[in-house]
């Protein structure tokens, strides 16, 4: 009772002091050590009484007695604390007690809660956001992008580059055998090596040819959004997924971009909301636009189709060109006469081309017959020819290169190793001749086609037999191609449009003084896995190589073989 008596008092003495203490506004100085931080709302926490804790008998306060601690005012100016003197009587004039300068020991308990106090409330950082405009790009790559150009990583400008733990180990099954695959896979392992040098592949590498990325190797592959137990398969697809799913939680600020051949695969990034997009570099924007090598002008003067047939040439402006495309091929047309020519760079003029025939193979119609022309012309080393099944482009390049095998120590045929819908055949017994015969067989149809124009008697007919035995015509794969030096030598190579564009310029880069390559193909009628009209070799040969003076195009547009086969081109 006695206790409870002495708290009440205490606690009116408390409340009075507080009144007078508002009404005179003044400090307070008293027995009291306060430690406060800048943060004032913290600082209304941490008001302290230094005074000794008061002795009930045989047992010292503990740390029950502080839960009946009364009320005290929140405001640490003018706070008043229980157990203090009270220095605010209604006399304002009362002298203040000096303040005393001995330090008192504190209770043990009172002790401990000060020493856990830090001496000054830290500050809170404000986080800063950082702005994407600028910043630079992740692309993730993907196996099929280094497999279809090992140089890929160094494509990116000043953007940085990430590569899955998984695309290297899927590189590690590629890299042993003789297919361009297996090539592209050791040469990019390769470039990995030399740029990572002593370091590790963990931390951003500077990439050297690019302007200013950086790479590395992306080992963390559990995402929060997990994508194998969304698509409920542990394949390589999807762990590659989870690498670019988790650069985007760990780079918050910058824009993730997955880069692939496979459209499914892009196909799944973007359900899970990732920016997925074809490798663009090689692959050309307008097909439809794409170079034809022919231009038709009607409404010709009739003087100027004259000129033509009595000169045999003309100037560009007499036909209304101002700036012709060397080696352009133009059909000529009035109401009653017409005329075939093309562009001369070396002599400046438009030429008249005449109808001609090549181991009595004889064109049909004007485009064989530009196609011909470009084969046969000497000053021409590079063709390109461009079309639908059934025109003759192999048929038209295989004659005009027997017909001019006297300016060639050796005509070589040449096709990628690609069977239809890109099913392999199995392994073959005999030797490697008997393995890729039966690949090379639409060269051997074209061939027995041009021997059949003449007689078993007949010369003409013996020199084929005695070319390929005499290995003066070769026919062979495209996957021995390359290292070798090619000079003096007709190069013809089939179906161009299943070559990558880094494998078209490997291949013309095999050509040694006096060698004339010819490339055929259609660009609609793809079997490589990952490549389309406007990503693969001959659509970006056609596109970029435009323009030069040793180079012919030809588009071939209207079908020869047979009536049956037009008819599968038109209505299926």
């Amino acid at each position: 009772m006695a206790k409870t008596k002495l708290k009440d008092e205490e606690a009116v003495k408390v409340k009075t002091t507080k009144r007078a203490s508002f009404k005179k506004n003044k400090p307070i100085k008293t027995d009291v050590e306060i430690r406060v931080g800048k943060n004032k709302g913290i600082a209304k926490s941490l008001v302290i009484n230094t005074p000794e804790m008061p002795d009930f008998g045989n047992r010292k306060a503990g740390p029950k007695s502080l839960k009946t601690r009364p009320e005290v005012d929140k405001s640490y100016k003018d706070n008043k604390i229980h157990g203090a003197p009270d220095y605010t009587k209604s006399d304002a004039r009362a002298s203040k007690p000096p303040i005393r300068k001995s330090k008192k020991e504190l209770h043990p308990h009172r002790e401990s809660l000060i020493s856990e106090l830090p001496a000054e409330t830290p500050k809170i950082q404000k986080v800063r956001v950082v702005k994407t405009s600028g910043q630079k790009k992740i692309f993730v790559l993907d196996t099929s992008v280094i497999l279809y150009n090992h140089d890929s990583i160094n494509n990116f400008e000043d953007n940085d580059v990430a590569i899955p733990i998984t695309v290297l180990e899927e590189l590690d099954n590629f890299k042993k055998g003789n297919d361009t695959k297996n090539f592209e896979a050791r040469e990019f392992i390769r470039i990995i090596d030399a740029l990572s040098d002593k370091g590790t592949l963990t931390n951003w590498i500077p990439l050297v040819k690019s302007k200013g990325g950086k790479f590395k190797v992306v080992m963390n592959e559990r995402s929060t959004l997990d994508a194998r137990e969304i698509f409920d398969d542990n394949k390589p697809d999807h762990r590659i997924l989870n690498a670019a799913l988790t650069l985007t939680q760990e780079y918050p600020d910058r824009k993730v971009i997955l880069v692939s051949k496979d459209i499914n695969l892009r196909l799944k990034a973007k359900s899970l909301n990732l920016t997925a997009e074809d490798f663009l570099t090689g692959k050309i924007k307008d097909v439809e636009g794409l170079y034809t090598g022919i231009s038709t002008i009607n409404s010709l003067s009739s003087r100027v189709i004259d000129k033509l047939y009595q000169t045999g040439c003309c100037l560009p402006k007499d036909i209304g060109v101002k700036n012709p495309v060397p080696n352009h091929y133009f059909i000529l047309r009035n109401t009653n006469t017409s005329a075939l020519a093309f562009y001369n760079s070396l002599t400046k003029r438009v030429e008249r081309i005449e109808k001609r025939s090549a181991f009595r193979i004889t064109p049909r119609n004007a485009e064989q017959v530009f196609a011909l022309h470009a084969i046969l012309n000497p000053d021409v080393k590079l063709v390109t020819l461009q079309g639908v099944a059934g025109t003759g482009k192999t048929l038209l390049a295989l004659a005009a290169a027997l017909d001019q095998k006297r300016n060639f120590k050796q005509v070589f045929l040449a096709r990628p190793i690609v069977p239809l819908s890109n099913k392999d055949i199995g392994f073959l017994p005999g030797d490697i001749k008997s393995k890729i015969n039966p690949y090379m067989e639409p060269l051997y149809d074209n061939l027995k086609f041009i021997q059949s124009q003449y007689n078993e008697k007949d010369k003409e007919y013996k020199n084929i037999t005695d070319s390929l035995e005499n290995e003066k015509l070769v026919i062979q794969p495209l996957a021995y191609i390359r290292g070798r030096s090619i000079s003096n030598v007709c190069f013809i190579v089939d179906e161009a449009q299943n070559l990558t564009p880094h494998e078209v310029k490997t291949i013309i880069t095999r050509a040694g003084q006096g060698t004339k390559i010819i490339f055929t193909g259609d660009i609609y009628q793809i079997d490589t896995p990952y490549l389309d009209a406007q990503s693969n070799g001959l659509s970006y040969l056609i596109d970029k190589v435009k323009h030069h003076s040793i180079y012919a195009h030809v588009r071939l547009e209207k079908g020869e073989r047979s009536e049956l086969a037009n008819l599968a081109n038109d209505l299926l």
